[in-house]
């Protein structure tokens, strides 16, 4: 089902049943604007120790969404891809969460994400792990795991979906009030 009533420019929601697992949310970005503002709407929603999982192919989007998530928690600094740092903290400039931003693309598993020591900060932060799938999912039983599809014509298609009681009751960007 189309949600036609999405708030967000260039963004279109679908719901997509996944079998006997939390429902997956399929949203269309048309443009790298409409990824900045689900990142934002995302940022809405965020608090202090939530784990983001990304997950995509090169070029997909990670990092653009990532931008919006910064932008709207209010973080110093500009977010760009961490891949060669593997990880970049990205202070609240008021009050909130701060941002930590980490790229799994180089770390060969879940050791050694174990290596940078998110723990440390993961209470006070939102965490987002770009390339996140099949490396990260062990950070946090609560977490959001978006997938990125980008088309032929740039835009994207991104599946959201919420893992855990904290997601539960959470309407997320564009979904109608008690869809899953």
């Amino acid at each position: 089902m189309t949600d036609a009533t999405a708030t967000t420019p260039g963004v279109s929601t679908d719901v997509v049943p996944h079998s006997a697992a939390p429902a997956v949310r399929a949203v269309t970005a048309a443009t790298d604007g409409a990824m900045r503002a689900l990142g934002r709407d995302l940022a809405a929603l965020a608090r202090a120790g939530d784990v983001i999982l990304l997950s995509g192919p090169l070029g997909a989007g990670k990092t653009t969404l990532t931008q919006g998530l910064g932008e709207g928690l209010r973080v110093r600094g500009s977010v760009t891809s961490p891949t060669f740092v593997i990880s970049r903290i990205h202070p609240s400039l008021v009050g909130g969460p701060d941002l930590v931003h980490v790229d799994a693309y180089r770390l060969g598993g879940p050791a050694e994400i174990d290596d940078i020591d998110l723990d440390m900060t993961q209470p006070d932060s939102v965490t987002v792990v770009e390339w996140g799938e099949g490396v990260a999912e062990g950070l946090a039983d609560d977490r959001l795991e978006i997938r990125i599809e980008r088309h032929h014509d740039d835009t994207r298609t991104v599946h959201l979906r919420a893992v855990g009681a904290r997601w539960n009751d959470i309407d997320l960007p564009g979904a109608q009030p008690g869809l899953g």
